[in-house]
């Protein structure tokens, strides 16, 4: 008992029903919005900095438990949330565009920048020698050296960068950057 609908079975059909199935595969892609685009600038903002972050998070750590200023233990632990958050979204950018978390030293896409954007291991050994004043004066120095080297790398991804996302995490981290460099800059005058 063969019951077939009439015309159901020829070529035109199969021909209209393959169109059919086409445009109804082509409609399910459709709502599906491409990622933007990244370009080099942004990689290196992210990689650089995430540097940033962790070299001031070091001094900031250890601000964070040994000045005596209250307010600079206040900016250290202001930033120190804000870099978690930060290195978070600037980490998976990094995975999901699979590109290390760290520029290869020997690629010279930092060449010109050298060492003026690294704090140096003897930066942080000296800072543990201090005590009392000298060691708020110690930490905010080099509190304002990360930072102005980080406002640097972040200048650079707000004029240069092309992803919205990152475009966007620079001018809300130039913002408030700037609010704790004036802060640090007070308490290292005061």
């Amino acid at each position: 008992m063969d019951r077939r609908l009439a015309g159901t079975g020829g070529p035109a059909f199969r021909a209209a029903l393959t169109l059919l199935l086409f445009c109804l595969l082509a409609a399910c892609g459709a709502g599906k919005t491409a990622e933007p685009a990244f370009n080099d600038t942004d990689v290196m903002f992210l990689q650089m900095g995430l540097g940033h972050i962790s070299e001031g998070d070091r001094v900031a750590e250890i601000a964070e438990g040994r000045a005596t200023n209250p307010e600079i233990r206040a900016v250290v632990t202001e930033l120190r949330r804000q870099w978690r958050t930060e290195r978070d979204t600037m980490a998976g950018w990094l995975g999901q565009w699979q590109r290390p978390l760290a520029a290869d030293p020997s690629a010279g896409l930092h060449a010109g920048h050298g060492d003026l954007h690294s704090l140096r291991e003897e930066d942080f050994e000296g800072l543990a020698a201090f005590e009392g004043a000298e060691f708020d004066r110690a930490a905010v120095a080099l509190l304002l050296g990360n930072l102005h080297n980080a406002m640097e790398t972040i200048r650079m991804e707000a004029t240069g960068g092309a992803y919205p996302g990152a475009v966007d995490l620079a001018n809300r981290m130039t913002e408030s950057r700037q609010g704790q460099i004036q802060r640090l800059l007070a308490l290292a005058a005061g």
